[in-house]
């Protein structure tokens, strides 16, 4: 007896940011394994003797392995449970969801993936400002500020994450975006690039700040939060960033 797996992505943590497809999963759920970012109002939607496990990773925190996430889904998944994986953000989007594809492929059981909103196009939206401009932002680049190892990754492609014309969002970089500034500024971005610092977008603790990507590493440093950081820098429309 084999069940079957829904990746839903929860979004970065508005309960009203879920779709339509999303919710429909949770209410049909045997079990739901959660990020911690997706937990709370969202877990509303599940049905009321569903098995509801948190297994979310947070930096600095202890967490659950990867390799038993996966295994977990597989086991839930192999007493003919229809389980929803609950993925924070776009599960596709640095959510580790290939490892975990990659069990239930090895194991046989079927899967489907169930796209949402991203955080950089939540904050974005809370900023009141466009990914993209016409003419000034011609490009749109995701990057993770750190590798498995928790240091600034060293294959970056810098002439890209330099490049005046290209609106880029840095996902998990509080830690590492000092390295990546000096980086930066070697490679020839201009210090006085706009910069919005988004932490807990979407959620009531939701701040927005604006910089520039020179004072970003001292602004970062003296920054204490437990939120989830996101960075994005490049041609934004500055009369309309918070400031």
């Amino acid at each position: 007896m084999t069940g079957f797996v829904s990746f839903v992505s929860s979004g970065p943590g508005d309960p009203e940011l879920l779709t339509v497809k999303a919710v429909r999963r949770l209410e049909v759920a045997d079990a739901v394994l959660f990020d911690d970012l997706s937990s709370g109002p969202i877990l509303s939607h599940a049905r009321k003797d569903a098995d509801l496990v948190g297994v979310g990773k947070r930096a600095g925190r202890p967490s659950p392995r990867q390799d038993h996430v996966s295994q977990l889904l597989v086991e839930y998944a192999s007493t003919g449970a229809h389980v929803v994986r609950l993925k924070s953000g776009d599960s596709g989007v640095f959510g580790r969801l290939e490892e975990e594809i990659t069990a239930l492929r090895r194991a046989g059981i079927g899967f489907e993936i169930v796209p949402g909103v991203t955080a950089a196009s939540a904050a974005a939206a809370a900023a009141n400002i466009p990914l993209t401009r016409r003419l000034t932002a011609r490009r749109l680049q995701f990057i993770t500020g750190h590798d498995v190892t928790g240091g600034l990754p060293e294959d970056l492609n810098m002439a890209a994450l330099a490049d005046p014309e290209a609106t880029t969002v840095v996902y998990m970089g509080k830690r590492t975006f000092a390295a990546l500034a000096e980086r930066l500024l070697e490679a020839g971005l201009p210090p006085e690039t706009h910069a919005l610092i988004a932490l807990g977008v979407s959620t009531p603790d939701q701040t927005l700040s604006c910089h520039t990507v020179g004072e970003l590493p001292d602004v970062l440093r003296a920054m204490e939060t437990k939120a989830p950081v996101l960075i994005l820098y490049g041609p934004l429309a500055d009369e309309d960033l918070p400031h």
